[in-house]
């Protein structure tokens, strides 16, 4: 009962916070899709930062090596929870795009701001699917970074990942851009996708694993590069120990 009462809670500061930037996010919007896409990043960030704060949800970084704020990336993530994208607003700061449901779009006032601040994407339309690489393509050159749930949707194998669609890692070939993989350790356990309304304060880690440069690959090697960061990462959630994995043993 208090976890639900909590979650209401959450939801009600969220819509505040929302409906206080709104009016800001739609004079952006005048200022085109990608200087305004830009600013309404940015003004998502100011609501994640007093979202948090007024959830009692400590985010928190960890980098396994330096990061070049200056640099474009593919960020590449795990997809367990439904905070995994408000966590990433919180923790990256500069100009980014993520690619999101189209359906999301259709909440009202949410989805005003959802479509000028992700790239949406029908993934039950293959011409739907191929528009959006279009336009990640187009948002890379401008040398925005791009962050992309590679499992397509949630992991609900209890394995470290499902997985990983081709797109992203084509992507990073075709415009010779690093792959930054990063991990959501804690979001299973502040809000699990099998339960949405037991939303929980606490702590959320994230974690900037080592860049994985591109060049001298071709894009023919996509499937090689794919199996390369899926390992990294699969082995980095086996050794951090998240809730979610389920090992053979213990199904015995």
């Amino acid at each position: 009962m208090l976890r639900v009462l909590y979650t209401c809670y959450a939801a009600v500061i969220f819509l505040v916070v929302m409906l206080l930037i709104f009016p800001l996010c739609v004079i952006a919007a005048f200022f085109g899709r990608i200087r305004g896409g830009n600013i309404i990043y940015g003004l998502c960030t100011i609501w994640a930062d007093l979202w948090f704060a007024l959830t009692f949800i400590r985010v928190k970084r960890f980098y396994d090596a330096p990061f070049d704020t200056g640099k474009k990336y593919i960020l590449i993530a795990n997809h367990i929870s439904y905070l995994d994208i408000p966590v990433m607003v919180k923790v990256f700061r500069k100009p980014m795009r993520a690619l999101g449901k189209k359906e999301m779009g259709k909440i009202p006032l949410f989805g005003f701001i959802y479509k000028r601040a992700i790239v949406t994407v029908d993934r039950n339309s293959t011409e739907g699917r191929a528009r959006s690489i279009r336009i990640l393509r187009s948002v890379i050159q401008k040398g925005i970074s791009i962050f992309v749930f590679p499992e397509g949707t949630f992991n609900e194998t209890n394995q470290p990942l499902k997985a990983f669609y081709n797109g992203a890692f084509r992507l990073a070939l075709e415009t010779n851009t690093p792959i930054r993989p990063v991990l959501f350790l804690d979001t299973y356990d502040r809000m699990p996708y099998t339960r949405p309304f037991s939303l929980n304060p606490g702590k959320c880690r994230v974690i900037f694993m080592e860049e994985v440069p591109v060049e001298g690959w071709s894009v023919k090697d996509h499937e090689k590069l794919k199996q390369q960061v899926f390992s990294l990462m699969e082995q980095r959630l086996e050794a951090s120990g998240a809730s979610w994995i389920k090992h053979e043993k213990e199904n015995q």
